[in-house]
């Protein structure tokens, strides 16, 4: 089984996909004609956009995002966060946390998209395999 994609659901396809161009320059791989659907490039798993109004002609009763209560976020590991995190802020990002370091290693900052939806820029997590310490 492969994690393949993770959709989000908001009301400007175009503009959603162009705000994560400007912010964390990532590519466009696709976007339906009808601009109710598209994709963007990160690696594997693609990170998807569809429309609210696609998702209820599908059946669906989409919620509204807010970052103050997530239930999520989408992390994106960068060497220099603090450079990403000038960029996302330039491309109109909504800052929720400042650049910090964390106690266990990891330098974060979190921002919300135009859609409402909590992204982390971070650095990477040295991971320790406790069992090889024996």
């Amino acid at each position: 089984m492969q994690l393949r994609y993770t959709i989000m659901y908001g009301d400007n396809g175009p503009e959603t996909l162009d705000f994560y161009v400007q912010a964390l320059g990532l590519e466009v791989g696709f976007l339906h004609e009808s601009n109710d659907y598209g994709e963007l490039l990160t690696g594997n798993t693609k990170l998807a956009f569809s429309s609210k109004s696609l998702m209820t002609q599908l059946g669906k009763s989409p919620g509204t995002p807010n970052p103050k209560h997530p239930v999520f976020e989408i992390a994106f590991e960068v060497e220099d966060v603090e450079g990403a995190f000038k960029k996302a802020q330039a491309a109109g990002a909504t800052v929720v946390q400042e650049v910090r370091e964390e106690p266990w290693g990891q330098t974060t900052s979190y921002f919300s998209d135009p859609n409402g939806y909590l992204f982390e820029i971070c650095s990477a997590v040295e991971i320790t395999d406790a069992r090889s310490a024996s």
